[in-house]
């Protein structure tokens, strides 16, 4: 029972003897053994090797070929057994078979399907089964090959049911309705198995029991991982869409979750599954999908099927030898006989053969063991090989990370560069700005290079002056050393010539003094000319300052502009490569201009070469339309002439209809002949009506031809020959819109003006009863029903008058007829009240729904034929209704006769037939009062059916039949009064006759005075044929002056022609 997963290559290998055709002879032989014993009509389990050596048929030539071949031959539509059997077969192979088995049996799906259907249809228990189980096999099927991520054994991960739904939430929605639709059909052949069965402990181990039991072990391995799907796409699905929207969701869950746990109960509790198959318990509450959390409550199904012990293997499916007998083994004969034959009497070779046959077959069951102790090792390796991917997982996952931290810092990266790209324009401003404050700082610099130089010049010269005075101070000095000479020489002279010279001494004095005075004013010099020149000692160490400062500052500003003279250098480099790549892209700008230019002219070539052949193939549509138009206007003309189209027949006024909707498209003809005129480009307009236009002057052609064969002969004659005077002004005209030069000057005058002559005489073949002024229609209407109503009311008041009346003046027998009479025309007429309003209701609706933007006056005129339809059905019912009460009336006082209130009963049910159908016609098939309408007037049926019977049976009871009896008259008086009676029934024949002769010719008279039309399919009026003449039959109750069926309202251009 354990599924097969990696069958290893060597026990899929053959033993070398043999050539190809021989191994697959034989491995042929072996599937259908195989299958034989396992598909048969016992009622037993599939046994299990048989099972597991189509499986392994199916590894060894990777698919299921060699066992669709044999299965397609078994004969599956003759017992239900062998059906249920193979269906188990196929689902074992489906779910431990070969990969592409799914394939082979996606093939033979019909084949399924066909078996299912012939036992679904037959009353057989197994065929029940049948029916489930290939429904569920299909569904299968169907799921795995759309969902190639699942093989046919449920078993993925979790992760690859991740990948598989996605991140699409309409996907994983659709996906857990798959998953919910497969494991319906589960649980349903679970439920139908069960419910066939006892489930007591005892009856489980019986062979017929057993045989519906066994394939619920692949059904219990489906349901453990499609509920463990369903748990993980739920909680998905909520984590995505809100609650309310997954309603539905979670109570189909819920109903499967209660199927599957009682199934997985029913089942533990059975001995036959305890020891085949581990059978998981689910919770005791379903996952609760409303709170995200409950997903880490979730633990998985898990079945587990325990080692079965080794079953005795035949030998034929590992073992080849050669037989010497050439008789065809059985499939059930012995497998010794099956191996070599019959014995052959030598009983030595045959035990030899035994004894080398034992020993092979301990080979083979130490190759096998060696076999399994591979199938461990590489059991091993594979999950080594699991571990590894899921270390290159998880490694992909921090490359993932690392790729989106990267991502990140490319992010911040671009942001760093587009930064620094604002940066380099916000640079290319400040640069700007700089070579600005350059030019201001050389300006500067340039002023304070002249201010230096005057500093300069004015420095040298203030040093010039201080030389000068310094040399004045050294003049006084020695002034000064002469003056003390010459005090010193002047006292010595004084002391000596003191007494020589006394009168010099006042001379000498006053030389004293002035040399005193010139001495403090050169003091006074000395002074000035020191404190000068401290002060300009002290304007020197200034200027000294200055001077240091400035050659600091133009230091600094020789720096600066240095530096500013390289970036200027560097910005310089820039603008010219800039100009430079400007210069280049000017180059290409202008090279492109001229490719542009030149390939301008080349579209402007092209586009007049294209508007020349636009402007002919617009031409060619339009003469293609005006021929077709001609066509159609000779086919027309021709049906003047053509004794077929004598039999149809046309009313005025659909004529009238005609020519005016065939009237007005020349306005639009001409419209779109002056568009096409002024631009020969666009001859859509002129083509849409000239079609139009052909078509409907056509009809009109048609129309006016049929409606002459009811017309009079100067009529009829007339309105031949307009028409064909239409059809040829009409054919003038589009001849002239075949040539350029005459298109131009093409006139509609001649056109419209046979068009108005049709309209004319269409106005004029008319019925007179029509001609009443549209603007009246709608008053008339709602006086019409109102005086019904009133006429219904007033009748209904009568009749309870004569009801007292006859009580009053009537007793006995006679006052039973008159009050079942009375009572029947109370209701008649309240039955029409009702059918009067509801009628009413329906035309308000009706209007209203119809009238758009126009008033109810306007919508009445223009639908005057249907509106004249509903005044004459009014006028009949209330006329029926008068007649009635009056009939009624002289039948209670015996001075009238039972057959007119028979006949008024007949009248009043056919007038208020004609008022449910004038009202129908307009009225909407969905409406409600239309559905009222059609209710009340099947009661008014009823009701009229009721006074017909009270009056028969009334006439009955009062009317006094005479007994015959003739017993007492001899054989010549009987003769006699047999032919007195034979010329009274001749009599009364022939009066018959001629009063129905008298009735025709009375409904001739009234269909021509009254014009009465007849409502078509289409709701278009037309004429009423005139009775044939001949054998007048029984014609029906006539009706009543001024009935006509309603005419429909088609709008402007009413699918209707001629009726034929």
């Amino acid at each position: 029972m354990n599924s097969i997963k990696n069958v290893p290559a060597r026990v899929l290998s053959r033993r070398g003897g043999h050539s190809l055709e021989a191994e697959r002879e034989q491995f042929d032989k072996n599937q259908a053994i195989s299958i034989s014993k396992a598909i048969n009509t016992q009622e037993a389990p599939v046994k299990e090797k048989h099972a597991r050596r189509i499986i392994l048929g199916t590894h060894h030539e990777k698919g299921a070929f060699t066992f669709w071949s044999y299965a397609i031959g078994l004969p599956l539509p003759s017992s239900a057994i062998l059906s249920w059997k193979f269906c188990h077969v196929l689902h074992k192979v489906l779910r431990d078979g070969h990969p592409n088995v799914l394939q082979d049996c996606q093939r033979y799906r019909s084949n399924i399907r066909e078996t299912g259907d012939l036992w679904g249809h037959l009353h057989d228990r197994y065929g029940q089964l049948v029916s489930i189980y290939t429904r569920l096999l299909l569904t299968k099927i169907s799921f795995h090959t759309k969902h190639p991520e699942f093989p046919p054994g449920l078993e993925v991960s979790d992760e690859v049911l991740e990948k598989t739904a996605g991140t699409d939430v309409n996907n994983i929605f659709q996906l857990t309705v798959e998953l919910f639709d497969y494991l319906d059909w589960e649980l349903k052949l679970s439920e139908s198995v069960f419910r066939q069965l006892n489930t007591s402990m005892a009856v489980s181990q019986m062979s017929a029991v057993q045989c519906r039991l066994a394939p619920l072990i692949q059904v219990i391995q489906d349901c453990s991982h499609l509920y463990h799907y369903t748990v993980k796409l739920m909680f998905k699905l909520h984590a995505c869409l809100p609650a309310d929207t997954l309603q539905g969701h979670r109570d189909r869950f819920h109903e499967q979750f209660r199927s599957l746990k009682n199934f997985f109960k029913k089942a533990s509790d059975m001995l036959y599954f305890k020891r085949l198959i581990q059978i998981p318990r689910l919770p005791e509450s379903p996952p609760n999908f409303l709170r995200a959390s409950a997903l880490a409550e979730h633990v998985k199904p898990v079945v587990v099927i325990p080692e079965e012990a080794p079953e005795d293997e035949e030998p034929e499916n590992l073992i080849e030898i050669s037989t010497t007998s050439t008789t065809e083994p059985q499939v059930t004969s012995d497998i010794f006989e099956q191996t070599f034959g019959p014995p052959n009497g030598i009983r030595d070779n045959r035990d030899a053969q035994i004894e080398s046959l034992k020993k092979e077959v301990d080979m083979l069951r130490a190759e096998m063991e060696k076999i399994k102790l591979e199938a461990q090792r590489y059991i091993t390796q594979l999950k080594a090989q699991v571990n590894s991917l899921e270390g290159e997982v998880e490694e992909q996952r921090k490359q993932k990370q690392k790729a989106l931290v990267d991502n990140e810092q490319l992010r911040d990266e671009l942001e760093r560069l587009q930064k620094a790209k604002l940066d380099s324009e916000r640079s290319q401003r400040l640069c700007a700005e700089a070579e600005k404050k350059a030019n201001a700082t050389e300006i500067r610099y340039t002023k304070l290079k002249e201010k230096h130089s005057e500093l300069i010049n004015t420095h040298a010269e203030l040093l010039r002056k201080n030389a000068d005075t310094a040399k004045q101070l050294t003049v006084t000095q020695q002034s000064q050393e002469e003056v003390a000479r010459v005090k010193e020489q002047l006292a010595f002279q004084v002391e000596q010539v003191k007494r020589e010279a006394e009168m010099k001494l006042e001379d000498q004095s006053v030389q004293m003094e002035q040399l005193r005075q010139e001495l403090d004013a050169r003091r006074d010099e000395l002074d000035q000319a020191q404190r000068s020149l401290s002060h300009a000692k002290q304007a020197g160490a200034e200027l000294s300052a200055q001077v240091e400062a400035l050659s600091a500052e133009k230091e600094a500003l020789r720096r600066s502009v240095s530096e500013k003279e390289c970036e200027l250098l560097s910005t310089r480099g820039l603008i010219e490569e800039k100009e430079l790549q400007l210069s280049q892209e000017v180059d290409k700008a202008t090279r492109e201009v001229h490719e542009l230019q030149g390939r301008l002219l080349e579209k402007s070539n092209q586009e007049q070469s294209l508007q020349q052949k636009l402007l002919d193939e617009q031409f060619s549509i339009l003469q293609e339309t005006v021929r077709e138009a001609e066509g159609i206007l000779r086919d027309a003309v021709a049906k003047l002439d053509d004794p077929l189209h004598v039999r149809c027949t046309s009313s005025p006024d659909y004529l009238l209809s005609r020519a005016q909707a065939a009237l007005e498209s020349t306005d639009a003809l001409e419209n779109g002949h002056a568009q096409y005129v002024a631009s020969m480009a666009d001859a859509a307009g002129l083509v849409g009506a000239l079609a139009l236009f052909a078509h409907l002057t056509a009809d009109t052609i048609v129309n006016g031809s049929a409606t002459s064969h009811l017309a009079p002969t100067d009529h009829a004659d007339r309105l031949m020959e307009t028409c064909r005077d239409c059809g040829q002004q009409s054919l003038d005209y589009l001849g002239k819109l075949k040539d350029k030069e005459t298109l131009g000057c093409a006139e509609l005058g001649d056109v419209r003006q046979a068009l108005r002559r049709v309209l004319q005489l269409a106005q004029e073949l008319r019925p007179k009863s029509l001609d009443i002024k549209q603007e009246e229609l709608g008053d008339m209407v709602e006086k019409e029903m109102a005086s019904t109503s009133e006429a219904i009311e007033d009748a209904v008041r009568r009749i309870e008058e004569m009801m007292s009346q006859a009580r009053n003046e009537s007793s006995g027998v006679k006052l039973e007829v008159n009050e079942r009479i009375l009572n029947s025309c109370t209701d008649l007429m309240k039955a029409i009240r009702l059918l009067v309003l509801t009628s009413t209701n329906l035309q308000k609706e009706i209007v209203e729904s119809g009238r758009g933007a126009a008033t109810t006056q306007e919508f009445y005129a223009k639908n005057s034929r249907w509106t004249e339809g509903l005044i004459s059905a009014s006028k009949a019912v209330g006329w029926g209704a008068t007649q009635l009460v009056e009939s009624a009336d002289r039948v209670v006082l015996h001075t009238g006769k039972y057959e007119e209130l028979i006949v008024c009963s007949h009248e009043i049910a056919a007038s208020t037939a004609q008022l449910v159908a004038a009202s129908k016609v307009k009225a909407e098939k969905s409406s409600r009062n239309l559905g009222r309408l059609q209710e009340c007037s099947r009661n008014v049926n009823e009701m009229a059916a009721n006074v017909v019977a009270s009056t028969k049976s009334g006439q009955e009871q009062i009317e006094e039949k005479d007994t015959m009896d003739f017993s007492g008259m001899s054989l010549i008086k009987l003769k006699k009064e047999e032919m007195e009676t034979q010329v009274k029934v001749l009599e009364l024949e022939k009066r018959l006759e001629g009063e129905r002769v008298r009735l025709g010719e009375l409904r001739k008279q009234h269909y021509a005075l009254a014009g009465t039309y007849e409502v078509t399919e289409d709701g278009e009026a037309k004429p009423a044929p005139a009775p044939r003449r001949g054998i007048l039959k029984k014609p029906p109750l006539a009706q009543k002056p001024g009935h006509r069926e309603p005419e429909r309202d088609a709008g402007p251009y009413p699918p209707h022609g001629a009726n034929i």
